[in-house]
């Protein structure tokens, strides 16, 4: 059975290197089990989409919320589906410094990205709206 689970967390390392750490990790470990999903950082706060069979996600999702690299860790939305949205991603990444403002200002009330704000629906949505206008980089 697929699931898909959505989070926020807090970065407890806001530098580069600490966040490339991060994706190379999942780019590495989610091939192995079946994970796809995509990461959205910025203004510290992360925001993640994770599939897989259900055992798989949320193994992931309990080592998310004891990773000290994470804090205020948030589960937004988890629910069962039939195929995935994000299966030709291991770990994609967007870029918010390089983004158009406008497409945040779409699902919030300022230009920033502030899951701990919206819905776990609205978030998927921003996912989703990042993906279809190529906001995402490295699909490997």
């Amino acid at each position: 059975m697929l699931v898909r689970l959505l989070y926020a967390s807090r970065a407890v390392d806001t530098g580069a290197q600490a966040i490339e750490n991060i994706l190379a990790e999942g780019r590495s470990h989610n091939p192995q089990c079946g994970i796809t999903g995509i990461l959205c950082y910025g203004g510290g706060i992360f925001l993640q989409a994770i599939e897989g069979g259900r055992a798989a996600v949320n193994a992931l999702y309990a080592h998310i919320q004891k990773d000290a690299r994470h804090k205020d860790v948030t589960l937004l939305h988890y629910e069962e589906i039939s195929e995935r949205r994000f299966g030709g991603w291991t770990m994609g990444q967007a870029n918010l410094n390089k983004l158009n403002h406008s497409i945040l200002l779409k699902y919030s009330e300022k230009a920033e990205l502030d899951p701990y704000a919206v819905s776990g629906k609205v978030s998927l949505a921003l996912l989703e709206e990042l993906m279809a206008t190529a906001s995402i980089i490295g699909r490997a």
